[in-house]
């Protein structure tokens, strides 16, 4: 197999790969034997029709799509490692020749990791952010250990009003049609959450339970489904009962309850001082990447928007893993939210030109100052692994190959570009 590496603006690069016809001949073959078995020639049972006679009945080309597939990964793989770049986008592929005797040609144009020129990255001045903790913050924090040690209470003897919860029949129209996604029974809603469409719970308040009531809205006109933004509709719904929650008195009793402590005011104490905590931890995070910003602003690097448009789609994946996680599809998602899959490509756009920024600079920050991960490094990290999940650190190690190694060993690096670049920052 062969590469060529031609050299585009702006970090792009096309590949012309040659796989030899040896090669060609192979995936033909193979996949003339998984073919073969569905394909109908006269006088011959199913899977016992030679390859050249149904080549000569549908065409020598019959297998080339399937061929091309069978040759592509390993081949595109190969030329990447052999024409020695570092591509860091998805490739956009072109097929220049296929056939039976002949070399497969076909071109790959790809994303180059751009070189970085530096500024001063040592001594960076940054806003120093404030720690502090005020009463209100533990009001908040107290707040929350309420709410979620609340009773739910079941109401009976009034209507519908702000703040309840209530399980909730209902059937959507537009145009007096029923509506895909629309229909929901016993849905537990808090009304005043913001959950569903605007102006939709608020037409609920004053309802009684067991009454039937229309609820009518507008859909938002940048809705994720395009064939109900802006359209008018009727939601039939029913009210089939009402809770609230019921919070319990801030005492020592309560204290006593939700945490270690015989006190109301040892449990407050507690409470400023893990906010502390979490406070200087933010700060820290703050000032990384205030550093990072202004190194960032003075670097020099020609980013192409292949590896931009790459980045982002890594962030689109991990964003559909976490709402899977959580029991919904992407698709519904953007249904609930009324954001569509180009609307929120869009914002993850500037954040995946920032991730890029970021390593890229770090990256070469490390180069510079020759940090090094050492075996000790990595047997550290695997034990945090291994203490974070509860696990004995020789069953962590099961999980990392070679190349899972390899990664782990770029991150600690960047973490140590991180640590320098930081502690050599003045804050003013």
């Amino acid at each position: 197999m062969s590469v060529q590496v031609e050299k585009l603006e702006k970090n792009m690069a096309k590949l012309t790969i040659e796989v030899p016809a040896e090669t060609v001949e192979k995936a033909i073959q193979t996949v003339y034997q998984k073919m073969r078995k569905n394909i109908n020639v006269p006088g011959f049972r199913k899977g016992k029709a030679p390859r050249p006679l149904i080549e000569k009945m549908y065409g020598r080309e019959i297998f080339y799509n399937d061929a091309i597939d069978e040759m592509l990964p390993a081949s595109y793989a190969e030329a990447v490692d052999e024409c020695g770049e570092e591509v860091v986008s998805r490739p956009e592929l072109s097929i220049v020749q296929i056939e039976s005797g002949s070399p497969f040609i076909y071109t790959a144009t790809v994303a180059l990791k751009p070189e970085v020129t530096l500024p001063e990255y040592k001594g960076v001045e940054v806003e120093k952010t404030p720690i502090e903790v005020h009463d209100e913050e533990i009001e908040a924090a107290l707040l929350k250990e309420r709410e979620s040690n609340a009773r739910t209470i079941t109401v009976e003897d009034r209507e519908v009003a702000d703040g309840d919860i209530v399980a909730l029949d209902f059937e959507g129209f537009v145009d007096g049609v029923a509506f895909e996604g629309g229909k929901g029974e016993n849905y537990d809603l808090t009304i005043g959450s913001g959950a569903f469409i605007p102006g939709f719970e608020e037409q609920l308040v004053g309802a009684k339970i067991g009454e039937d009531l229309d609820v009518n809205v507008t859909f938002p006109e940048n809705y994720g489904s395009k064939d109900l933004a802006g359209k008018a509709a009727v939601f039939k719904c029913r009210v089939n009962g009402i809770k609230v929650k019921e919070l319990p008195d801030v005492d020592d009793e309560f204290a006593q309850e939700v945490s270690e402590f015989d006190t109301l005011d040892e449990y407050k104490a507690d409470i400023r001082e893990k906010l502390l905590k979490e406070k200087e931890e933010e700060a820290k995070k703050i000032k990384e990447d205030l550093v990072i910003e202004k190194i960032i602003e003075g670097a020099v690097m020609e980013i192409p928007d292949a590896m931009v448009e790459f980045q982002t789609e890594q962030l689109m994946d991990d964003f559909a893993q976490r709402m899977r996680m959580q029991g919904m599809s992407l698709e519904q998602y953007f249904q609930f939210s009324g954001m569509t899959k180009e609307q929120y490509e869009e914002q993850m756009r500037p954040r995946a030109l920032q991730n890029i920024q970021s390593r890229l600079v770090l990256e070469a920050v490390a180069k510079a100052e020759n940090l090094e991960v050492t075996e000790a490094d990595v047997e550290a990290e695997m034990q945090k692994m291994a203490d974070q999940y509860k696990m004995e650190v020789e069953k962590v190690k099961e999980f990392f190959g070679e190349n899972q190694i390899d990664e782990m060993k770029k991150d600690l690096a960047i973490q140590k570009a991180i640590d320098l670049v930081t502690e050599a920052a003045v804050e003013v």
